[in-house]
């Protein structure tokens, strides 16, 4: 009777421990595909289109931006770098051509990192976004940026 007892527990906890396992799995891929499509419908779209209310949207009021660009020392508050998209030609306007490309998105719980690329102008972005899970949505908390060749 012991043994029946004793291995109907560790079937059950064996079971809840898979179900449990699987739960996070399926709770992080929909995270993921949350992010991605935030970086799809608002990061993307707001930067081609010159959009800083759809590009904002995806920002924590308080992200700060670093870098490098063509070489030079790149440091940025939030509100810099919207200033400087709606004070520039967007990639849609000039008729250049434009491409975002998600490369990873990985998340532990309520932070995520995206890598992308962004290739814009003359610039050809490697980008490390830094997610938080705020209130349900997923925002940009930090940027960094490098130019590569």
């Amino acid at each position: 009777m012991k043994t029946l007892l004793l291995t109907a527990f560790i079937s059950c906890s064996l079971l809840v421990a898979k179900a449990q396992s699987t739960n996070k799995m399926e709770t992080q891929k929909a995270d993921s595909t949350a992010i991605a499509q935030a970086l799809e419908d608002y990061y993307f779209k707001g930067i081609y289109e010159g959009d800083i209310n759809t590009l904002g949207s995806i920002f924590n009021p308080g992200t700060l931006l670093f870098g490098d660009v063509k070489g030079q020392p790149y440091a940025k508050t939030l509100e810099q770098y919207l200033d400087g998209v709606a004070h520039r030609q967007s990639p849609k306007d000039s008729g250049k051509p434009f491409k975002g490309d998600i490369i990873s998105i990985k998340v532990v719980q309520s932070i995520g990192v995206a890598e992308v690329k962004v290739k814009m102008y003359e610039f050809n972005y490697h980008e490390f976004l830094s997610f938080h899970k705020i209130d349900g949505k997923w925002l940009i908390v930090n940027k960094m940026i490098s130019d590569v060749e």
